[in-house]
């Protein structure tokens, strides 16, 4: 039937069932019995027949489209959340469509406005913000939005976190009990919330126990800027001995210039500790001591927060920081 638009109707008649049971068979979550299911597709197979996925979401009212939106993919931890939310997504009939966007305001709300035109059903921003007049827009046209790894001065909007305040703080309270006392931090960009809770943890680690920042320099989630502010930090007279990185993607490439560089020993010379604990963290030319972000536990938590507020419009917008450990490794510890 090269050429022609095979119909759901066409399908049923070969496969000896009625057209809802066809529809029954591509939809997703739907049930139909295994016998059902093998004579339809087989069917739809001879016969070359595809739903029409857009047909269906004009009759249903839902696209089953997914708007993920990700500002960077550098640091290791954005792709493996990636492709977790894209296939628990899948898994429950939904079409992930992926953007990358430049962090900036303007860039978000121009990529969201496309999103909103494909009349997703959710977006899920991961890692970037959104004006407050987009967010009042999204919540008048019963858009649910959840913003992961990221939080905003805004009731309207969901959020999954991983508890940053508190990771910051278990990365002080290690240093101080290994026995540091100059200890440093090297920021991300001021504009995260991110970056604004893990220093307020640190600190806040630090002067329960007297001390405060011996040192500091802004990395801004770069992996060059990170080198930099390493060479500035630690080219100096009196240098810390530890350093709190605000993410493992940046406290490798401190770590790059402390050894390869400035010939530094770690942790004999200075202690490194990082924030997500991404797989290279373990690896054996890091050994990177970090606070693991329960990313499995923040996917499934994004996931069922959006689709609740996809099926219930009017579900309230959740706001969740989740606990994640301290791993500990060689880079911190002293000998």
């Amino acid at each position: 039937m090269a050429g022609e638009k095979v119909t759901s109707a066409q399908v049923a008649k070969a496969a000896g069932v009625s057209q809802s049971a066809v529809s029954r068979v591509f939809t997703p979550g739907a049930s139909a019995s295994s016998k059902t299911i093998e004579k339809v597709r087989r069917a739809a197979n001879e016969l070359g027949y595809r739903p029409n996925v857009l047909a269906r979401s004009l009759m249903t009212g839902k696209s089953k489209i997914i708007g993920l939106v990700v500002a960077y993919l550098n640091n290791q931890f954005y792709p493996d959340v990636m492709e977790k939310l894209s296939k628990e997504l899948q898994a429950k009939g939904y079409h992930v469509l992926v953007f990358m966007v430049e962090q900036t305001p303007d860039n978000i709300d121009d990529v969201l406005e496309k999103i909103l035109d494909y009349q997703a059903d959710g977006i899920v921003l991961a890692s970037v913000a959104m004006s407050s007049e987009l967010a009042s827009r999204c919540r008048a046209e019963g858009v649910p939005v959840v913003l992961f790894n990221r939080t905003q001065d805004n009731d309207m909007l969901s959020s999954i976190t991983s508890d940053n305040v508190a990771g910051g703080r278990k990365a002080a309270e290690h240093l101080i009990q290994q026995g540091y006392q100059r200890i440093a931090y090297i920021a991300g960009w001021s504009g995260a919330s991110t970056q604004r809770d893990r220093e307020a943890g640190f600190c806040e680690g630090l002067a329960a126990s007297g001390l405060k920042l011996f040192a500091r320099e802004d990395g801004n989630f770069h992996f060059e800027q990170a080198k930099l502010a390493a060479r500035q930090m630690f080219s100096v007279d009196e240098r810390p001995d530890a350093v709190f990185v605000c993410n493992d993607h940046m406290a490798f490439a401190v770590m790059d210039v402390l050894r390869d560089e400035l010939g530094l020993r770690i942790p004999e010379d200075v202690a490194v500790v990082g924030y997500d604990d991404v797989p290279a963290a373990a690896w054996g030319s890091y050994k990177l001591t970090s606070v693991r972000q329960p990313a499995n536990r923040m996917v499934e938590q994004t996931i069922t927060t959006l689709l609740s507020q996809i099926e219930d419009d009017d579900a309230a917008p959740l706001r969740l920081a989740l606990d994640g450990p301290l791993v500990v490794r060689s880079s911190s510890v002293k000998p």
